[in-house]
């Protein structure tokens, strides 16, 4: 759950997020406490081998020594299982890991989950998203409803200009 410190406050910088884990990649247990990083940069995508997110997938790769240069880690979060994980880390030759979140729980505590039109019906689905913590668990930056093209280069300027 994401909490507001100040509900007064309307900068997310005034939010903590709660600790969570979830299954990830390489038989590795994502835990959002105690990261390394000065910055966890956790994106949310609708579904593996689609063609928005294998687009957003390999722009984040292709930008990863950048990101990783300017203090942070990146993890790629959907509701696809940890085989379609793999399989599809192994096919774009991602450099970072995959959480797997079939239950939903990080989704939720995120709020990704949205009522989507496609092909003109109503499904509910994750609303690509971008949240930047840092090693506090204080979420420093978000992007909610994110168009792929230029997304991953406005992350990168945002972490470039922190201190």
């Amino acid at each position: 759950m994401i909490r507001q410190e100040n509900p007064v406050a309307e900068s997310p910088t005034a939010a903590t997020v709660e600790n969570f884990s979830a299954p990830m990649t390489s038989g590795q247990t994502f835990e959002l406490a105690g990261r390394p990083a000065k910055y966890t940069v956790l994106y949310f995508y609708p579904k593996d081998n689609t063609p928005g997110c294998t687009t957003e997938s390999i722009a984040f790769r292709e930008a990863y020594p950048e990101i990783q240069a300017a203090g942070a880690e990146i993890y790629g979060i959907s509701r696809d299982s940890l085989r379609s994980h793999e399989n599809f880390k192994g096919k774009l030759g991602l450099p970072f890991e995959l959480i797997s979140d079939p239950e939903e729980a990080v989704c939720n505590q995120f709020a990704v989950m949205k009522m989507k039109n496609m092909y003109g019906k109503q499904v509910r689905g994750v609303e690509r998203s971008t949240f930047i913590i840092d090693a506090n668990g204080r979420l420093v930056k978000e992007w909610r409803g994110v168009k792929v093209n230029d997304h991953v280069a406005e992350v990168l300027e945002f972490l470039k200009s922190q201190p």
